[in-house]
This record gives C-alpha cells, sequence and structure tokens, in this order.
C-alpha cells in the first residue's frame, strides 16, 4: 500500500507539494526562469518564422530556394541541434534559447507561407479598384486574412516550445522546470514531479485561456458568421 501510493500520490499529495515548493522558494524561480526561456524562444521564432514565411509565399523563387531547407528543419530532430550548441556555446541560456528558435522557425515559416498563398484575389482587385494606400491594404486585407495563420502559428509552436524547453533543460541547465523534475527524478519523488509539472500546466492554461482565445476571436471578428 506505501508502495502504490508513494508511486500514485494523490491530488491532496500533489498540491502540498506544490503549497511546500512555492513556499520554500523553489518552485517560481524556477518556473520563471522556464517561462523566460520559452516566451524569448516564441517571440524570436514567431518574427522570424513570420517573416521568412511571408516572403516565400510572395516570392516562389525564394520559396524554391528554401523550400527544401524547410523540410529539413522540420525533420530534424531537435536534440541533436540542442546538443551542437551546448557543444558550441556551452550549457548556458543563449544556447537553450537558440536551439528552440532554430527548431521552431520552420514550423511556423511552412503555416505563414501556406496563408499566405490561400490569401483571396478578390480582396486584392477590391482595394484596387478603392485605390486603397498600401498601408490601409496591409492593415484592412493583408493582416485580417493572415491572422488566423499566425495564431495557428503560434499556438502550434507554443504548444511545441513548452516541451522542448523542459527537455533541454533536463538535458543541460543550471535552473528551470526541466531541471528540478530531473533531479525529483534522481529522488524518485513522483510528487514533486508532478507537482512541477502542474503548476506548468496551470501557466499554460492560463495563456490559452487568457490570450490566445481572446485574441482569436477579437481578430476574428470580419470573417462572416456561419449559420
Amino acid at each position: 500500500m506505501a508502495l502504490a501510493h508513494r508511486l500514485l500520490p494523490s491530488p491532496m499529495d500533489v498540491a502540498g507539494q506544490m503549497w511546500t515548493l512555492a513556499t520554500g522558494g523553489r518552485l517560481l524561480p524556477d518556473l520563471g526562469k522556464t517561462l523566460f526561456r520559452a516566451g524569448v524562444a516564441f517571440v524570436l521564432a514567431m518574427a522570424i518564422g513570420t517573416a521568412i514565411g511571408i516572403a516565400m509565399g510572395r516570392l516562389r523563387w525564394l520559396d524554391s530556394l528554401l523550400s527544401g531547407w524547410l523540410v529539413v528543419g522540420l525533420n530534424l530532430p531537435a536534440i541533436v541541434v540542442a546538443i551542437v550548441l551546448y557543444i558550441w556555446l556551452g550549457l548556458t541560456d543563449l544556447a537553450l534559447i537558440l536551439a528552440v528558435t532554430l527548431n521552431k522557425i520552420p514550423l511556423v515559416a511552412t503555416t505563414i507561407r501556406e496563408g499566405v498563398r490561400s490569401f483571396a484575389a478578390e480582396f486584392d482587385e477590391l482595394g484596387a479598384v478603392f485605390r486603397l494606400s498600401r498601408l490601409r491594404r496591409l492593415r484592412l486585407i493583408f493582416v485580417p486574412q493572415l491572422m488566423p495563420f499566425v495564431l495557428a502559428a503560434a499556438r502550434t509552436g507554443l504548444s511545441l516550445i513548452w516541451k522542448i524547453v523542459l527537455v533541454f533543460e533536463v538535458l543541460g541547465s543550471d535552473g528551470g522546470i526541466g531541471y528540478r523534475i530531473a533531479i525529483m527524478f534522481q529522488f524518485f519523488n513522483i510528487a514533486g514531479i508532478l507537482a512541477y509539472t502542474a503548476s506548468f500546466i496551470l501557466v499554460v492554461l492560463a495563456f490559452e485561456y487568457g490570450i490566445l482565445r481572446p485574441l482569436e476571436r477579437r481578430v476574428g471578428r470580419w470573417r462572416p458568421v456561419r449559420p
């Protein structure tokens, strides 16, 4: 019975462990480190990937030049990139963030490229008929059509970035949720592992329902409502 309890702690035990870790000063700093790394990598991957995706969607010669590299990037194991950068740059935040960013840029670029390719030509014609300036075309025609794909890339990329950051922290880091889970694993502390995991999941859910979904509803208001 004790073995079963140790291997599968109750929710109350996990909640108690979370409270102990939070009040003991470990949980919040580790959570902050992981969120900082994931946030920086997310912003960089979205910015660079969106720029590349738009360019590839608009320029056929660039798409032909980079499409093969996108396939390589999409299928290159993330752990290989992390190990190489750790060897080159050491076990630093720069190496971790750069590894995560490089792994997510191809995914974002591919999604944005397909979004640009799906743009409705009649909207461009409408803008030409009304002689809209480039800035107004960008704001009223280009951005609204692109935003659903940006949000799709953000949601997909972010869900993968959370996981990859944790794996890279386990592989080599001086702190963070993954680093702490690796220590808990060495002591077979299931309650501690679940406590750190649950705290991270709560942050992810808060970001999804507090930021992404309201933003998705806001930018999708221009779309016609289906009966």
